[in-house]
């Protein structure tokens, strides 16, 4: 077999077996270009264009799931629309709905990878991805929630370190991601009821994952080492 044949059948592979890993590099490259692009109008289309190419993969592992396919789609299809409205037009109201709908499909691509993750009784290594790129999704899921309610609600989150700046959307992941770890709650802080829920609803999911699918995984994974000893 020829090297080009190798490399094609290896990145066939890997594209067949690890869709879970792609999701999970991209969210990570997402997460670097936040904190090196500016808050300029060409910066904020390119996060968006990159966030557009991270639904085509929510929707490609959802797809590979046991979930029902069409109801990512009814998701996918007017986040893409409502994204690309929220950046020619700036109004709130596309970015309020762009991000609901964004919210809803990472939390049925949550579920779907979860239900994955559960159905098997071996940990492959695609699971293992799966862990990772699925506490990125419930993470992602919150933050979209946080905007929407923040856009609906002006007054529902404190800014303890810088009172009366406008929060944005990478400072509401940084709380996701600090609440779905439960290691805190960093310097914004839900003070409206609306925003307290969200915020124990993320801290309750975010425990529950660690507890019974994270820990699933390495008891699986290490009774399959126990057994298959090298």
């Amino acid at each position: 077999m020829s090297k080009q044949k190798i490399r094609t059948h290896l990145r066939t592979r890997l594209f067949q077996r690890h869709p879970s890993a792609f999701l999970l590099a991209a969210q990570l490259v997402l997460l670097i270009l936040y904190a090196i692009i500016d808050e300029s109008r060409t910066g904020q289309e390119l996060v968006s264009a990159f966030g557009i190419l991270i639904l085509i993969l929510v929707v490609w592992v959802i797809i590979r799931s046991p979930f029902v396919n069409w109801i990512a789609w009814v998701f996918a299809i007017p986040a893409f629309i409502l994204i690309i409205l929220s950046v020619l037009l700036e109004f709130q109201i596309f970015h309020a709905l762009a991000s609901l709908t964004e919210g809803l499909l990472y939390f049925y691509a949550a579920g779907s990878m979860i239900a994955y993750m559960m159905a098997d009784r071996k940990v492959t290594s695609d699971e293992l991805f799966s862990a990772g790129a699925t506490f990125t999704l419930l993470a992602w899921g919150f933050a979209h929630f946080y905007l929407v309610c923040h856009i609906w609600l002006p007054e529902s989150f404190l800014y303890t370190t810088n009172p009366g700046q406008t929060i944005t959307f990478v400072e509401f992941l940084s709380l996701s991601f600090t609440n779905l770890s439960a290691t805190g709650l960093g310097d914004i802080l839900p003070v409206a009821p609306a925003s307290r829920v969200l915020v124990m609803l993320e801290q309750f999911c975010g425990i529950g994952y660690l507890a019974m699918v994270v820990s699933r995984l390495i008891g699986l994974a290490t009774s399959s080492t126990r057994s298959n000893p090298s």
